[in-house]
Order: structure tokens, then C-alpha cells, then sequence
């Protein structure tokens, strides 16, 4: 498989995830060592710095314990120098491990190389995608969301779940994080007709 580069340091929980993802990317990844990072207070201030320095990408496993640290995170680094990216909820168990984990889901280690590097392409991180979907003035905002009927609606959850699922993106993502993840790969008119497609 070809190396690809990120464009900035790479934030993951654990030494797992770092090593599957190191199998074929180039760039700094660091590990949260799960939920230490709460407590280790040298590990955040290193991560506060890349983050200043040129911005990380935070990507963790999309159970409980994987948004946790993100938030975390999100809490504690400034939003512009953050870029997330989100596995797709897949549910089986990793082959080291005996039991699946307590959700079920696939964690970062688990998840095929090739889903991770479309991943990371469409969070716009790897040096090879240059390529931008939407242009600086047609973001997506979270009135676009509303409008849609993805947020404030008393279907809206569901929607979102449905939406989320079909993009291949966790199911329990909040409409603040939706917002700047579809946002850097989606018009609002985009979105419109995947949801037309949906009902």
C-alpha cells in the first residue's frame, strides 16, 4: 500500500490505533493512552503546543469512551485548530481482543485501512486531497441544519441517525460537531437531495 502524509499531528487514543494507522500513513500520531490524558498533564500541554503550531486532527473511536476524549479535547485546545474526523459506526470485534467492547463497535484499530484513508480525505488532511467540495461561501451552518429538518424538528434525531448512517459517519454525532464535519464535505443543497434519496 502507498504511504500517504498528514498535513498535521494525528490525536488517537491508544498505542493500537497509532500502530495500525502508522502501517501507512507518514506524520506525528500521538496517543491520548486513552482516558490518562485527564490526568496526564504533560501529554495535553505537548498536544496544546502542535495544536498551536499548526493543528491536529482528533480521531477516536465514535463509542461513549471515544466522544469523552474527544470533548475533552474540543474543551481544551482552541475549535480553528481542530480538525475532526469520524470512523463509521461498524460493529464487530477486533481480532486481538477476545469480546467485542461494551458498545460493540469497531474501534479505530479495527476499521480497514482503506475506510480510514477515505477518513482522513474527506476531513481534507492527507497532502494527496487538494480537492475541496464546497466553496468558502457555501457552508454549511446550523441553520442550514434546521432547515433540513436535522435539528430543532420532533423527528430530528432520527433523521440524523438516518443521514449519519447512510454517509458512513457515527451515529451519535451531535448537530454542533455535524455541522463543521458535513460542512467540509457538503452543500446544503447536497445534503438536500441524500435526504430526499433517505425518505
Amino acid at each position: 500500500m502507498k504511504r500517504l502524509k498528514l498535513d498535521r499531528p494525528l490525536i488517537v487514543e491508544g498505542r493500537y490505533d497509532k500502530s495500525k494507522l502508522a502501517s501507512f500513513l507518514d506524520g506525528v500520531i500521538i496517543t491520548t493512552g486513552g482516558f490518562d490524558i485527564f490526568r496526564d498533564h504533560k501529554r495535553l500541554e505537548m498536544i496544546r503546543t502542535l495544536a498551536k503550531e499548526k493543528g491536529i486532527i482528533i480521531l477516536t473511536d465514535s463509542d461513549v469512551a471515544g466522544f469523552r476524549i474527544r470533548s475533552y479535547l474540543k474543551g481544551a485546545i482552541p475549535q480553528e485548530r481542530i480538525i475532526n474526523a469520524y470512523i463509521p459506526d461498524v460493529y464487530g470485534k477486533e481480532k486481538r481482543k477476545a469480546v467485542p467492547s461494551k458498545e460493540g463497535k469497531l474501534g479505530v484499530e479495527g476499521i480497514d485501512a482503506g475506510v480510514l484513508i477515505d477518513v482522513l480525505r474527506r476531513a481534507g488532511v492527507l497532502f494527496e486531497d487538494e480537492e475541496q467540495t464546497a466553496q468558502e461561501g457555501e457552508r454549511l451552518t446550523k441553520l442550514d441544519l434546521y432547515e433540513l429538518g436535522l435539528s430543532g424538528g420532533m423527528d430530528s434525531a432520527a433523521k440524523r441517525r438516518k443521514l449519519l448512517h447512510r454517509l458512513g459517519l457515527p451515529e451519535n454525532m451531535a448537530p454542533n460537531s455535524m455541522v463543521g464535519v458535513l460542512g467540509a464535505q457538503y452543500t446544503a443543497g447536497e445534503l438536500k437531495e441524500i435526504l430526499k434519496e433517505l425518505d
